[in-house]
């Protein structure tokens, strides 16, 4: 089967974890799978599953034996990565390195590999950074010098991409804005109708400080005594979860208040269509998938006005506060009066056509067209992008890569590329068109035998 091209994803997060970064991983790589290029996934292992494993249309995922170090990141261990990262890079033919997430050390680690060896690389950035706080300062300073040898930048949103040229010191001009889609045929509203007499507030998140799980703390018991027929579901687990047990035992809200813990991502769709209104009190977001979601299902979204939300839905679709209680508070009253005028299955279609995977996909190939244009870098104009980054991280750097030519050199010698047995690709598209014609084949069981 020929392909345009073949691309190695790689990230920390990846399934059995689930998350916005996890899905977006996970939907690209499909939809590129089917669009004819060859995909793998590298990413660390989860428990017991470690080596290669198949996912659906073929989708080849490395699990790699390293260890998960901080909030499902890796201990970085630039050195010792390098010969398995060679080693999967030359088996599978890979021609691009896309990297995703500021957070991950293995996607920081593949970026400096790749370019180490010759290949396009491409990194996909899902977070907004402060400024001012010493881990902003700290991850400001990998990320500019990751970034710095990078072939292009994707971002999620608009705001996104400011804050990463900000942050970088990168040239606009290399950074895309592809945002995030939803799979819309997986959450389509309920047909059933709504109980008119109730409304049901959703919130579906991780349950930590930047979802702003403190606002909701507060705002929870002032909306319940404001209308006695709205009640709140809430899905997700985190450290911030004894805070809404505790206000709910204090408020004595454990009839309108309901804690449904961890959602598997295939079971979203149930919690939401339970509602009529969406909160999201996310302090920080580049694009907020969730906010998607509910509209798909046909509810009435209240979000807080910060990162990249405003850029997501049309007003009709969402209402939007700042980041303080009363300011929500306000915001859901004006969501509880307009609600009942809500149609769920237009919602529905209008959110069906603004995101499509395969329009992501689509826009992505033209960024991997780009960067296979740019010529290649000798490793002293790479040696003169490190020194600009800093006039002790800089020099520190360049040091760091130097080790890792020679490392590099090193391992050509031992490991001979061609001594390295290349991997047979997983007939992608004739498993895809063989799907497609068994699910057309007839149940011989419902024909009517004809004599």
């Amino acid at each position: 089967n020929s392909r345009k091209f073949k691309i190695a994803m790689v990230s920390d997060f990846f399934y059995p974890n689930m998350g916005g970064v996890e899905m977006h991983l996970y939907q690209l790589a499909q939809c590129l799978i089917k669009r004819g290029n060859k995909v793998i996934i590298i990413t660390h292992g989860y428990g017991k599953r470690k080596g290669i494993r198949y996912l659906s249309n073929g989708l080849k995922v490395y699990y790699t034996p390293q260890l998960p170090f901080y909030n499902q990141s890796c201990f970085p261990t630039i050195f010792l990565s390098l010969p398995l990262f060679r080693y999967i890079l030359i088996r599978e033919q890979i021609d691009i390195v896309h990297c995703h997430q500021a957070f991950s050390a293995m996607g920081h680690e593949a970026l400096i590999h790749g370019s180490l060896l010759g290949y396009r690389t491409c990194f996909t950035d899902h977070s907004l950074f402060g400024f001012a706080d010493a881990s902003s300062i700290h991850m400001n300073k990998l990320l500019k010098i990751s970034l710095s040898d990078v072939d292009h930048v994707i971002c999620v949103s608009n705001t996104s991409k400011e804050n990463t040229v900000l942050r970088a010191a990168l040239d606009p001009h290399n950074v895309s804005v592809i945002s995030n889609a939803v799979d819309c045929s997986a959450f389509v509203p309920d047909s059933q109708p709504r109980n008119s007499n109730k409304i049901n507030i959703v919130v579906m998140s991780r349950l930590v400080y930047r979802k702003g799980v403190d606002l909701l703390i507060e705002l929870i018991p002032e909306v319940c005594a404001r209308f006695p027929n709205v009640n709140f579901i809430i899905g997700g687990d985190g450290p911030k979860r004894v805070g809404l047990e505790e206000m709910r035992e204090k408020h004595q809200l454990h009839e309108r208040v309901e804690l449904l813990g961890p959602i598997n991502h295939e079971d979203v769709r149930n919690v939401l269509i339970r509602g009529d209104i969406f909160l999201n009190s996310s302090l920080t977001e580049a694009f907020c998938i969730a906010i998607v979601e509910a509209a798909s299902c046909g509810l009435l979204v209240v979000s807080t006005k910060v990162g990249g939300i405003p850029e997501v839905l049309p007003n009709h679709m969402i209402i939007l506060a700042k980041p303080d209680p009363q300011e929500l508070i306000d915001a859901l009253c004006v969501a509880i009066k307009r609600v009942k005028d809500v149609d769920r299955f237009q919602f529905h279609e209008q959110v069906k056509r603004m995101y499509d995977w395969n329009d992501v996909a689509q826009r992505t190939e033209k960024v991997y067209d780009q960067i296979c244009c740019i010529e290649k870098v000798l490793l002293i104009e790479r040696l003169i992008r490190y020194n600009e980054c800093g006039t002790w991280a800089g020099k520190l750097f360049c040091c760091l890569v130097v080790l890792l030519y020679i490392w590099w050199c090193i391992l050509e010698w031992l490991y001979p590329k061609s001594e390295i047995d290349i991997a047979y690709d997983f007939p992608c598209q004739s498993y895809i068109h063989h799907q497609l014609s068994k699910s057309k084949i007839p149940n011989p069981k419902k024909q009517t035998k004809i004599e």
